[in-house]
């Protein structure tokens, strides 16, 4: 009988979410496939370093010991072939991360297969794979490359979250983008009481919540903050939708287009998701950081929307991911 997993968080992580493969990338660009294979397969017993995701898997894993349940499945999700992703599970071996599911899909396009696995998260560093999750409906960010220096912190894992288009759904996103700034106050005025509806992340927040109050309320495991560019009277309706939700944050900033990266920085987030570049990549200077592409069917969806890449475009980058 297979295992009950729907009480768990799964996240599925690339192997170049979770490690540092850049210069093998660097390798498969230039020289080719058998290039990476054949110096993947020589370097097999040296350990990778960490990539941008380690710090928060290692603190999830961690989570579940300090907590004595499994509340946390992480799966490596790889297009990798089996031969060249044994560097990556020697490595797994090496920091003493409790994972034991990996899909090695051999170059084949892995968005088939998050099902199978039953994921909730899908972080990755390439944005075609990012992109097929969330037009699948699957929580999906695309990572981009981790802080000069970042110290996490010892003692709770830190989640920082953008709202619109994010926690809550682009519904008043889209107003403001099409109709301005006063038309999108007055939407949020008039519709204060009632709850916005849940984004792409919407689940996951609900799930860190359940998980949080699981923790002594003496000596919190989890921490949660809100980092918007929404401001007084906006404001109004994310709290209240939250309270419908049953969630509570721990923190909210809400910043009236000042820039986050400071409010983050302070926060000390082992993670931030935001859908735009502007607010996600100056965050990524200091904290780790994500964007949410939004759907391909949405009317925000810009094909050539820059992104941790500094493009739009997927990296041609196959093998490492």
């Amino acid at each position: 009988m297979p295992p009950d997993l729907s009480g768990t968080l799964v996240i599925g992580i690339s192997s170049r979410a979770l490690f540092d493969l850049e210069m093998e990338n660097d390798i498969f660009e230039e020289e080719g496939l058998k290039a990476y294979a054949d110096f993947q397969k020589d370097n097999e017993k040296r350990v990778l370093e960490p990539g941008t995701a380690f710090p928060l898997i290692e603190a999830f894993l961690k989570l579940n010991e300090k907590l004595g349940e499994h509340l946390v499945e992480v799966v490596i999700m790889s297009q990798n072939n089996p031969q060249t992703g044994l560097r990556i599970m020697n490595s797994i071996d090496f920091y003493n991360l409790n994972i034991t599911r990996a899909a090695f899909s051999g170059g084949k396009a892995l968005g088939p297969y998050l099902e199978a696995y039953s994921v909730d998260l899908y972080l990755s560093k390439n944005l075609e794979d990012v992109q097929d999750a969330v037009d699948h409906g699957i929580a999906s960010a695309q990572l981009y490359a981790p802080p000069s220096s970042f110290n996490p912190d010892a003692d709770e894992i830190r989640f920082a979250f953008d709202g619109d288009a994010v926690l809550f759904s682009e519904d008043s996103e889209v107003i403001f983008k099409q109709q301005g700034l006063d038309a999108f106050l007055e939407h949020e005025k008039v519709f204060a009481a009632i709850p916005l509806p849940e984004g792409p992340f919407g689940r996951v927040l609900k799930t860190l919540s359940r998980i949080k109050s699981l923790s002594d309320p003496d000596k919190q495991l989890v921490r949660i903050a809100l980092v918007t560019a929404r401001d007084r009277p906006a404001h109004e309706r994310v709290i209240l939708t939250l309270r419908s939700w049953g969630v509570t944050v721990d923190e909210a900033y809400f910043l009236g287009g000042l820039s986050k990266n400071q409010v983050l920085k302070a926060f000390n987030a082992h993670i931030f998701f935001d859908d735009q570049d502007k607010h996600a990549g100056p965050a990524s200077e200091v904290v780790p950081s994500a964007r949410v592409p939004y759907k391909t069917t949405s009317e925000l969806f810009e094909k050539d929307a820059a992104g941790p890449d500094g493009t739009g475009h997927p990296d041609d980058d196959q093998p490492p991911r």
